[in-house]
């Protein structure tokens, strides 16, 4: 068996922008055996360029030639959750490729071992560059499968000297890979564990067929209040109990993004002002703890395991030596509903449950006791330890009196722990004025602070050829689409600075690098991003290296305030300056 949690789709941008002491607290929170939500496992997106949920992530290969291991935040990301947890599962996934592997299609598929190889490419500097091992690898975030190409991806780890790390398939439904496996004994071989999204808790009849692991491989994706925290509570121990499911990935780890992006605030906790430095340890990271505080990878899920009479679930876990621990939940409906997919009516109620331990667990003196409440803040309780339960005058038996929303995890692990800090500082908003000069010798991360790329990537590029103030820069590498997985734009753009501002000067030095066709833009108030982005309103100007400029009210350009004539050309600097004011309002006549 094994837990958790996956971070994926740029959902952890702003975290690598966080003062210490506070980015350290945040990963302790995450990952710190026996302090916080202490994961088992990290599931990361192999950065593909392409735009895949909330932003884009760079590729280790923005063309056939590159290589270049040091982009990004995810390598960072799994070190320091390795340093925290060494036993800690890695898996990479990719949802979008760079462009030059579909040969002028949006198809991961049209070389099958150029692909292999770009996948392989990714484990292998994981390993050289970062002494990462990652010990499974993904197909296609919720798209295609092929099979001849999970079998080519085998061979070529394999000749890598490669065999241990396992392959997952396919992160998307059940039924076609299940069906497929059972179909051809050679992708049967190969595949190692059948993942699924978002499966309520079921698996099909074809998956368990197959006898193979079975995992939700990506699941939660819920505001992280207590109505999060009773999702995840519910489908934590359900999965199971009603799935054969040994594990499931919450996306996200952590929500740090800008909250106006999709999906705002849904991961374990949140941590989204690297500027003020504040976070919050949300419930779902203490719901997480029950299971996580008190079980291992390698653990065995006992067959009395099941349904509560009254409503409500539990599960029963051994180590094999002797080690037991019981998880029981009794989420209602109303406050256990997960984003997706649809929750058919159930009733919880008061009732009295009784379990007696037998065979060797009767022989067990004493069980710790970890006890959460969700709902109102007078009843609520987050990962309290309460009074231990003595069994040796009772024969192994206990009755315990539930009520609804409420989690225990009676254990013989004495570790656990609810981890603390000093609270962090107050929220505040973005900073009024912000300045970036992108003047860093050497930057620790190859994506400037604040900036979440929408589409296109942006990094820092140190301008040889010019020695004055244009010497350090931001600069837009990729030169075509990449495969995408979501809708990407036509532009590139990257997004910074508060949804709320109205009334702003925004002010950059531009430098436009193809002659003829290539332009660039500032903007302000842009309303949406993410899978979102290419129906982005707001007021952009463009100048265009033709010698014209624009002002829209779009991305896309479809809207147009004004247009002209300027004297503008490619290879030279410009310094761009809008103000957007709010017009006083007209009285009525």
């Amino acid at each position: 068996m094994g837990f958790m949690v996956a971070d994926l789709w740029a959902t952890s941008r702003l975290l690598v922008n966080y003062p210490e002491p506070y980015r350290s607290q945040i990963l302790d929170y995450l990952f710190k055996p026996n302090f916080g939500a202490s994961l088992h496992i990290l599931k990361v997106e192999i950065g593909g360029d392409g735009q895949t949920t909330d932003g884009t992530e760079p590729s280790h290969m923005h063309y056939a030639l590159d290589e270049n291991y040091f982009r990004g935040y995810e390598w960072w990301l799994m070190k320091e959750a390795k340093k925290r947890n060494p036993n800690i599962t890695l898996i990479g996934l990719p949802w979008s490729f760079p462009g030059w592997l579909g040969k002028g299609f949006d198809w991961p598929y049209v070389n099958l071992q150029l692909t292999a190889y770009y996948v392989v490419t990714w484990i292998v500097g994981a390993k050289r560059y970062h002494d990462l091992d990652i010990d499974y690898i993904g197909i296609w975030n919720e798209r295609s499968y092929n099979a001849n190409y999970i079998k080519i991806l085998r061979k070529m780890l394999n000749y890598q000297g490669l065999q241990r790390v396992k392959i997952i398939a396919s992160d998307n439904l059940w039924e076609s890979i299940s069906a497929s496996m059972l179909l051809d004994a050679e992708l049967f071989k190969v595949v190692d564990v059948i993942g699924a999204h978002y499966p309520g808790t079921h698996s099909a009849k074809d998956a368990k067929l197959t006898g193979k692991k079975l995992w939700s491989s990506e699941d939660f994706s819920t505001l992280n209040s207590d109505m999060g925290a009773g999702c995840w509570g519910r489908i934590l121990n359900q999965n199971y109990i009603n799935g054969y499911m040994t594990s499931t990935i919450a996306w996200n780890l952590v929500a740090s993004y800008y909250e106006q992006l999709p999906y705002g605030r849904c991961g374990l906790m949140t941590a989204q002002e690297p500027w003020s430095g504040h976070y919050v340890v949300e419930s779902p990271v203490w719901v997480s703890a029950h299971t996580t505080q008190f079980t291992q990878p390698g653990w065995y899920y006992l067959k009395t395991v099941g349904h509560l009479e009254k409503g409500g679930s539990y599960v029963a876990l051994t180590d094999g030596l002797g080690n037991l621990t019981i998880i029981i939940e009794t989420m209602s409906h109303k406050h256990s509903k997960c984003i997706r997919p649809f929750l058919p009516y159930f009733n919880v109620s008061q009732q009295f449950a009784t379990f007696v331990l037998k065979g060797s667990f009767s022989e067990i003196p004493e069980l710790q006791v970890w006890y959460t409440k969700l709902g109102k803040t007078s009843e609520r309780f987050l990962f309290k330890q309460l009074d231990s339960l003595w069994l040796l005058d009772s024969d192994g038996s206990f009755t315990l009196s539930l009520h609804e929303d409420e989690l225990f995890t009676l254990t013989t692990l004495t570790t656990g722990r609810k981890g603390s800090y000093p609270l962090p500082p107050k929220s505040q908003p973005f900073p009024s004025t912000y300045k970036d000069d992108f003047n860093v010798d050497y930057p620790f991360f190859s994506e400037a602070p604040n900036f979440a790329d929408q589409t296109g990537v942006f990094e820092y590029f140190t301008n040889i050829e010019d020695p004055g103030e244009h010497h350090f820069t931001l600069r837009q590498v990729l030169n075509q689409r990449p495969i995408t997985w979501a809708a990407d734009a036509s532009n590139t753009i990257s997004i910074i600075g508060d949804y709320n501002w109205t009334n702003l000067t925004i002010k950059c030095d531009v430098y436009i690098e193809t002659p003829d066709t290539g332009g660039v833009f500032i903007a302000g108030r842009v309303n949406k991003g993410g899978i979102l982005i290419r129906s982005a309103r707001g007021i952009f100007f463009w100048i265009f290296a033709n010698g014209s400029y624009r002002v829209t009210g779009d991305l896309a350009g479809w809207i147009i305030y004004a247009l002209g004539r300027v004297e503008v050309t490619a290879k030279k600097w410009y310094t761009l300056t809008l103000t957007i004011k709010v017009a006083g309002r007209r009285k009525k006549t």
